[in-house]
């Protein structure tokens, strides 16, 4: 495993630089709360100016690490922010970083290696390059299963949203893993924001508070923010409305909702058999227990559990939370892939504290316990194809994708759309899988029942609470499926694959490099900015109509609207009840 950099050195290396802004860069200077700052004009390129790397919270090293963000130190020379801050720190997967911080090779040779730094709270902004003010401000926290994933990610590039919605759009980095939610009792301290273990939902809270404090600098109106989340994002934003914290803040932080692909149930509020979206606390406990025993173990300190326990209970508390704060983020990313994911103990996600995350939050929306705001949600039609080594879960046998990840990682990162194909369905999925329109077994059934029974069924639940307590629900689903054979068959309308049509970017990516050709570019551009121009309309006005982009009436849920294109042009129908289908 590639070992990080010591924290010293990854310090000196991290810090942002200090410049002296030039004539040329007066139309991107500005004053935040914590010091001036100057970004890049990109009017002749994409019509914008950005800021890149701006940062919202202290480092959360050393005695900071598994506490609440704090403020940076403040500075009165003006900083550049221009390149995007670190990602943080995770295990490496084939959604990004690797080595360097941006989509390149080294995500496929970086895997389940660590990757990133614990100096990572920045955030990053674009606006339209012009002197509009009082702009909607959207805020994006990305996905990647609450372990991995970066803003610097391509397809998260936030200038053409921007230009086209005529926002102000905002991508914010937090912590992620073990490092992001632990439930641990020898780190607690008695203050019941660190001791919720909730330290990634905190950092966006911090994300959310700097919007507030600085979105007029910006041209952004801070009473009209829109919190967009992705996967893991979408259930960390579906948390924040859920967020006793939340709701008593002042300001209030969001005032519109929009996740995508993403729940909030517990086992407890879904039907025998489905998957939830959310752990309940106690599983929490014993990731957080495991962690400190296994790693006692990893360090020479204690050969098995009993004797760890035995060292635990000589040296306390204090001693206890030294030791982990001791260790590097790689050993610590080592004992969770190596030893708590045997357990069944190395997944992440909101922890249900009742502090920072209602204890039941499904049942707190129930009883108007919870942020009201407008809600815009969706799903992507064929989530489940993202999952291949999940469908035993659902019947299948074995994992449906027969490459591995660095292959697979090679294989899209070098293929080249306008050329012909060389992979096959044979090569791609197993052969109980096909063919893959088989009804039942076929790869295309098992991915539909994977999707129903994890992302709807947890849709149903928080959509249908939500119902209950305001009109203002509203949601979509992603059809697209216009991908160059046999992807289309591969992926389809998979998870994720709503995104480049959200942000407008459609250049290369892990997924982009097989899916987005010149045959089918009429279609997904149109379609792409009919998306980007609904959520603009969302943005301002909590309805996400707007009929000279989408050409129909969206109804409110469980009415739907489907978004879905040909090769040549957009076709955008609605369904009165999306439940039924």
């Amino acid at each position: 495993m590639v070992p990080i950099l010591r924290l010293a050195a990854c310090l000196a290396l991290s810090v942002p630089l200090l410049a002296a802004a030039g004539p040329q860069d007066a139309k991107t200077e500005r004053q935040t709360q914590f010091g001036p700052i100057v970004g890049s004009d990109e009017t002749s390129t994409n019509g914008t100016y950005s800021w890149k790397g701006v940062p919202f919270a202290a480092p959360p090293v050393g005695n900071l690490r598994w506490a609440p963000p704090v403020d940076p130190v403040a500075w009165t020379t003006t900083k550049e922010t221009k390149t995007f801050g670190n990602a943080c720190v995770q295990y490496g997967r084939i959604y990004g970083p690797g080595a360097n911080n941006r989509f390149d090779a080294t995500i496929g040779t970086t895997l389940n290696q660590a990757v990133g730094n614990e100096d990572c709270l920045y955030l990053n902004i674009w606006r339209p390059s012009n002197q509009r003010t009082e702009l909607p401000v959207i805020v994006f926290v990305h996905g990647g299963s609450n372990v991995s994933g970066y803003t610097a990610d391509p397809v998260y590039d936030g200038a053409a949203l921007a230009k086209t919605a005529q926002a102000v759009v905002v991508t914010v980095n937090y912590r992620l893993g073990i490092f992001g939610f632990l439930n641990q009792p020898f780190l607690k301290t008695g203050d019941p924001a660190n001791d919720s273990g909730n330290f990634a939902l905190l950092d966006i809270i911090k994300g959310l508070e700097f919007v507030q404090q600085n979105a007029r600098e910006f041209g952004g109106n801070p009473n009209s923010v829109t919190l967009m989340g992705q996967s893991a994002g979408a259930i960390n934003v579906w948390a924040l409305i859920a967020s006793p914290l939340v709701q008593q803040h002042q300001p209030q932080l969001f005032h519109r909702l929009a996740p995508m692909s993403g729940g909030m149930s517990m086992a407890t509020d879904l039907p025998a058999g489905s998957i939830p979206t959310l752990s309940p606390e106690s599983t929490y406990a014993l990731q957080g227990n495991a962690l400190l025993q296994q790693q006692l173990i990893a360090a020479g300190k204690a050969t098995d559990v009993a004797s760890a326990n035995t060292w635990i209970a000589a040296n306390g508390a204090a001693q206890a939370a030294t030791f982990l704060r001791s260790q590097t983020p790689s050993s610590l990313l080592n004992t969770l892939l190596f030893r708590l994911a045997a357990l069944g103990l190395a997944g992440s996600g909101p922890i249900p504290d009742g502090y920072v995350l209602s204890s039941g939050p499904v049942n707190a929306i129930k009883a108007g316990n919870y942020l009201h705001v407008p809600v815009l949600a969706s799903n992507t039609r064929d989530e489940g194809k993202l999952f291949p080594s999940f469908l035993p879960l659902v019947g299948g046998s074995g994992n449906a994708r027969k490459v591995t990840d660095a292959q697979l990682f090679d294989i899209q990162f070098h293929t080249d759309p306008e050329h012909a194909q060389t992979t096959t369905l044979q090569d791609w999925i197993t052969a109980s899988y096909l063919p893959v329109d088989a009804p039942v077994t076929g790869f295309t059934a098992r991915a539909d029942l994977l999707n129903r029974v994890f992302f709807l069924r947890s849709r149903d639940n928080i959509m249908d609470a939500l119902k209950t307590r305001q009109q203002d629900v509203w949601y979509y689903r992603f059809d697209w499926d216009e991908e160059p054979a046999p992807w289309n068959d591969i992926y389809g309308a998979a998870h994720l694959y709503d995104l480049p049509f959200i942000f407008g970017t459609f250049g290369p990516s892990v997924f982009g490099n097989v899916s987005f050709d010149k045959a089918n570019a009429p279609g997904r551009i149109e379609l792409s900015k009919a998306m980007m121009r609904s959520l603009s309309a969302f943005a301002r006005n909590g309805d996400p109509n707007a009929p000279d982009a989408l050409g129909v009436n969206w109804p409110t849920w469980p009415g739907a609207l489907v978004y879905d294109a040909t090769r040549t042009e957009k076709a955008i129908s609605t369904r009165p009840n999306i439940k039924l289908e």
